[in-house]
């Protein structure tokens, strides 16, 4: 009697791979040039000496918020670039229909006992779930014409694989997620320190005797305002992205379980 094959494990969706690193430093260079070319433009100064911005224009404002301004945005464009990786990269995961469409589709077939349309299904599908799902259903032919182990050998061996299949799957779901939650700490801490910085800046100004530097003053005060709205819009963005991905891969997590109990389920009805 001819052995079966055994059963393919489950290929990465893989995703949109991009260097954590290199994101990170090109994000840096670009707000390096906008905060010196863009911000601190002369045009958007009364004077040369940058002192005073021209009324209305928030460029000028943003520049006195002094070499703070840099970091921050770097972290806001680097919350931008990763929520676009990984807003592809599961849309990628999730295949090439609806996933709710896709479980129907295999639990049909799964209960008519054909397991070759189940796996066409995969093969159509792609993605993370499917990927898993496909693994656990060749283990699942495998099994069938297995004849040295008792059925709940065999079902442990297909809960197994799908558990295998799993672990290769979700790292390319969660890449990037902890910067995000990282960045949305730190963005309001260095905000928190281009506040102090300001502010120090403000009261030395009105520390000196006789009349405060005005322009002093207004610089100080600046920076400080500056830093805090762009920390908080910073960390307010990297909170939202993160809970929202987090939501979607617990989502996706929670179909792979579904369908791997349905399988094993299946398998355990038939072969009594």
């Amino acid at each position: 009697m001819a052995q079966a094959k055994p059963a393919q494990p489950a290929q990465k969706s893989g995703g949109f791979k991009i260097p954590s690193g290199l994101v990170i430093l090109i994000a840096f260079i670009v707000s390096e040039l906008v905060f010196i070319f863009l911000f601190g433009s002369e045009s958007n100064f009364t004077d040369a000496t940058k002192m005073t911005p021209k009324e209305g224009n928030y460029l000028g404002v943003v520049y006195h918020g002094g070499f703070v301004v840099p970091f921050l945005m770097t972290m806001f464009i680097t919350v931008i670039a990763f929520s676009i990786e990984r807003y592809l990269s599961i849309k990628k995961a999730n295949g090439t229909g609806k996933t709710e469409d896709f479980l129907k589709t295999v639990k049909s077939s799964l209960n008519s006992g054909n397991i070759d349309a189940a796996i066409t299904a995969c093969d159509k599908q792609k993605g993370s779930v499917a990927n898993v799902v496909q693994s656990g259903l060749r283990k699942y032919k495998e099994m069938q014409a297995n004849t040295s182990l008792t059925t709940d050998q065999k079902v442990l061996s297909i809960s197994k694989e799908i558990e295998e299949s799993t672990t290769l799957e979700l790292p390319m779901l969660q890449k990037n997620l902890s910067i995000l939650a990282t960045l949305a700490s730190v963005a309001t801490l260095i905000a928190l320190f281009g506040t102090v910085l300001g502010m120090i800046r403000a009261f030395a100004a009105l520390a000196v005797a006789g009349t405060p530097d005005p322009g002093k003053l207004a610089t100080g005060i600046s920076e400080a305002l500056v830093n805090t709205a762009i920390g908080i819009f910073t960390s307010a963005l990297a909170i939202i992205s993160y809970n929202y991905f987090t939501g979607l891969i617990d989502d996706l997590t929670f179909s792979i379980d579904e369908m791997g109990f349905s399988i094993t389920q299946t398998f355990a009805s038939n072969n009594n």
